[in-house]
């Protein structure tokens, strides 16, 4: 498609105003001078931890080691996360060649589910007062319709088998092969860095949750500092394990670092957001219906496209549910084919509804904040459903409208034999001859009325003169 030479220069004036946007972007966002070597990075963990912070934080412990950083304070509050998430997190820290202290703080805080696992792989464990970490059993089978711990099975002889876990157990294979996983990840942190392993076992077999003072009484951390300056002064002279060797931390006179989320960090946080990612695919998949449906526009197909990239790099990374995402693609193709084949509604209805089912369970987690808000499905359910009785509405008025055009638009026309072709008479009508066919003999001159169609020939009625 060739671009018109007015757009064109348009494009060009408006080129230099999107650099200086750029440039202004740039001064307002300045890339972080480098850091000198010795200093203390201070990273956040705050909210759930999902693709975006843990990427943020994963990156901030690699720049730290590779900027000669002493040490890096992982400050926690967060209600838990997404399970690959905090593997991801926990494999940087346990790779990391400096000491990484997690600190849950301010009080009031919490280190709760995927928060204890990451305070447990942490070099330091710190909390500040009034906090609290635990509840780690994994969200999945963490539910109301959890069932609850099996009795011990009775033997043939109606005694009770000795042997028997006293521990809690899910009702079915899948959930307690997610609690034994768990278990023995927590417990395998808790050997690494010599920590309480039997109460990480109850957190995660029982939700079980500590307050600072008691974590600090059995050994589930290490400090109970009260602020930033009190932590510093508590960990000079500790020594901690790094790959099999022992380090002794020199923190006195270090300088702070506040390394902040990038440019790229928020942007994945805003696409890994379900709902944008939800809506992403709806107007990539809309777009390119509407380049389909009308070739050579571009900007449909080109924002179609890159709505439709985004939002599968945003699924790749979130918990999602095939069969989920297969319903909704379903749907639309179903509301797409009502528009272009109209069936009264049958398409469409059906197209609705596995829309509807589909986002309830695109998302394969239990997590609050990684499941699609129900007014957003609802709201653009609503929205499609509407269009779509829009086109059904325009489709049942055009039928029950008078043809205006093609042959049976001619049904009780006035016409006049012209003349005669080898004995057949040739009728003008709306300015076209045609041939027709009568009961009665013609002649030209005469008036007659359309009454019907025969192939390509007229069957008119012969009028009094």
């Amino acid at each position: 498609m060739r671009i018109p030479t007015a757009l064109r220069l348009k494009l060009f004036r408006l080129l230099p105003v999107l650099l200086l946007w750029l440039g202004l972007a740039g001064l307002l966002h300045p890339v972080a001078a480098q850091p000198q070597p010795g200093a203390i990075w201070l990273l956040d963990l705050k909210g759930v931890l999902g693709p975006a912070n843990a990427d943020y934080l994963s990156r901030g412990i690699e720049d730290a080691g590779e900027a000669g950083a002493k040490a890096v304070v992982i400050r926690i509050d967060t209600p838990g996360g997404l399970d690959l998430s905090m593997r991801d997190l926990i494999r940087t820290i346990l790779a990391s060649p400096l000491p990484v202290i997690g600190y849950v703080t301010p009080g009031g805080a919490r280190a709760a589910s995927a928060g204890t696992y990451i305070l447990y792989a942490c070099h330091v464990a710190a909390m500040s007062p009034a906090t609290n970490l635990g509840a780690a059993t994994p969200v999945q089978i963490a539910s109301p319709s959890l069932p609850s711990p099996q009795p011990e099975q009775a033997d043939k002889d109606g005694q009770q088998d000795d042997q028997a876990s006293p521990a809690p157990r899910a009702g079915t294979a899948m959930e307690r092969k997610l609690i034994n996983d768990a278990v023995a990840y927590i417990r395998g942190l808790a050997e690494l860095r010599g920590r309480n392993g039997d109460w990480a076992e109850q957190a995660v077999r029982e939700g079980a949750s500590l307050s600072s003072t008691q974590a600090l009484e059995r050994q589930v951390v290490d400090i109970i500092a009260t602020d930033l300056d009190d932590l510093l002064q508590q960990l000079e002279g500790r020594e901690v394990s790094i790959d099999g060797r022992s380090l002794t931390l020199n923190l006195e006179g270090a300088s702070l670092i506040e390394h902040q989320p990038d440019w790229r960090s928020e942007f994945l946080a805003v696409i890994t957001n379900p709902n944008v990612a939800y809506v992403l695919m709806l107007l990539g998949i809309y777009g390119l219906i509407f380049e389909f449906s009308n070739p050579g526009m571009g900007l449909p197909g080109i924002v179609g496209a890159v709505c439709i990239l985004l939002a599968l790099y945003a699924f790749q990374v979130l918990p999602v549910s095939y069969a989920g995402l297969g319903l909704v693609i379903l749907g639309l193709a179903l509301m797409v084919a009502e528009a272009f084949a109209p069936s009264f509604g049958v398409l469409g209805l059906g197209g609705v509804i596995a829309f509807v089912v589909g986002s309830i369970i695109l998302m394969d987690t239990e997590l609050p904040a990684f499941q699609i808000a129900l007014p957003v499905i609802l709201a653009l359910a609503v929205s499609s459903a509407g269009l779509l009785a829009l086109l059904l509405g325009m489709v049942w008025r055009s039928r029950r409208q008078a043809v205006v055009s093609g042959v049976t638009a001619l049904v009780s026309d006035v016409g006049t034999v012209e003349q005669l072709h080898d004995g057949h008479p040739l009728v003008r009508i709306r300015g076209e001859l045609w041939q027709a066919e009568c009961s009665e003999p013609l002649e030209r001159g005469d008036r007659v009325r359309i009454m019907g169609t025969q192939g390509v020939r007229l069957r008119v009625e012969k009028m009094e003169r």
